[in-house]
């Protein structure tokens, strides 16, 4: 089967696609080119003009300070998305796909990238000997996912300290809702940054990130922000992106040093739990849980609301051969 893979490295230019997959969607490639420091990348696959699969990389620039060729990092989440079985295609056939797809991006990103990585698998085994052939290594990760379709309220599987520090933060005055104005979403990036910066250490993207979210129409939301508040002040929020049947917690924290007694972090995950469950998705997905063989404070927050822990793998590439052969030596 002929299989013609086209790039599209400007959101005007993406046609309108099938899929559902929020991650490989044409709404995030844009969020994503709005957002300094980000240049997202979508590979489409087509067979006689059909597009059959899609994968959306976003490569970001890490660090201000370091030169390019040093802080730039091309991200996946998932490996990409079949968009029409019209072709009928067998799981070695969708695996191929994903070959000839995986080889490209390795070409396209390798160019500004030190590091590739693929994150957030929902088959560990997918495209392993692809994986291999264009020298990534895989590291065991974790994942912790909340069942949200079998139970009649959100809180069933809390632990009964954590039931208390919902209730306790509501009896003290905070207040969950979500966020809806431009200003409000200004404002708890801004909080949220300052959380990440002190505490997290992770990255955090800027906040255009974030503004995209009071822009998108109600009929084609994929993300939400969730505020917690304490006398008009923002002191608490998570963020959550939807796609299928499920809901990804991407990034939450709170002032919990100065906001105690509202428990402002615990307040900001439970939102978005109680609004995915009544919104009706299966399941809760925490984003970045960590390494399965180091302690990880936000893992061990995040499985008090009840959620379960299993087993992935991360796939990666670093553009110095010598570096990456070494840890392929370690790993595989």
């Amino acid at each position: 089967m002929p299989l013609k893979l086209t790039t599209y490295y400007h959101g005007k230019d993406i046609p309108n696609l099938p899929g559902e997959n929020t991650f490989h969607s044409k709404e995030l490639f844009q969020i994503y080119e709005s957002t300094p420091r980000y240049s997202p990348l979508l590979i489409v696959a087509t067979i006689d003009s059909c597009p059959v699969a899609r994968l959306l990389a976003a490569i970001r620039k890490t660090k201000k300070w370091l030169p390019a060729s040093l802080s730039k990092q091309c991200v996946v989440y998932g490996t990409g998305e079949i968009l029409d079985n019209t072709h009928r295609l067998s799981h070695k056939e969708k695996e191929d796909i994903f070959g000839e797809i995986l080889e490209h991006l390795v070409q396209e990103a390798s160019r500004s990238c030190l590091i590739i990585e693929f994150r957030n698998l929902e088959n560990s085994m997918f495209g392993y000997r692809y994986f291999r052939r264009n020298g990534f290594f895989p590291v065991n990760w974790l994942r912790v996912r909340n069942s949200l379709h079998s139970m009649k309220k959100v809180e069933e599987r809390f632990s009964p300290s954590r039931i208390r520090q919902v209730k306790k933060g509501i009896r003290n005055g905070a207040i969950a809702t979500e966020a809806y104005t431009a200003d409000e979403i200004r404002s708890f990036a801004k909080m949220l940054h300052k959380v990440y910066s002190s505490r997290i250490r992770r990255y955090f993207p800027n906040k255009e990130f974030f503004d995209h979210f009071s822009k998108m129409p109600v009929e084609e939301k994929r993300g939400k922000i969730f505020i917690v508040k304490y006398k008009e002040k923002i002191i608490g929020g998570s963020v959550c992106i939807y796609s299928g049947d499920n809901a990804y917690l991407l990034f939450s924290g709170g002032m919990k040093k100065t906001y105690a007694a509202q428990y402002p972090g615990i307040l900001a995950v439970w939102k978005a739990l109680e609004d995915a469950h009544q919104s009706g998705y299966r399941h809760m997905e925490f984003m970045d849980v960590g390494l399965p063989f180091r302690r990880h404070g936000y893992r061990e927050f995040v499985l008090r609301f009840g959620g379960k822990q299993s087993s992935t793998r991360r796939w990666f590439r670093i553009n110095w051969k010598w570096l990456n052969k070494l840890l392929v030596k370690i790993y595989v």
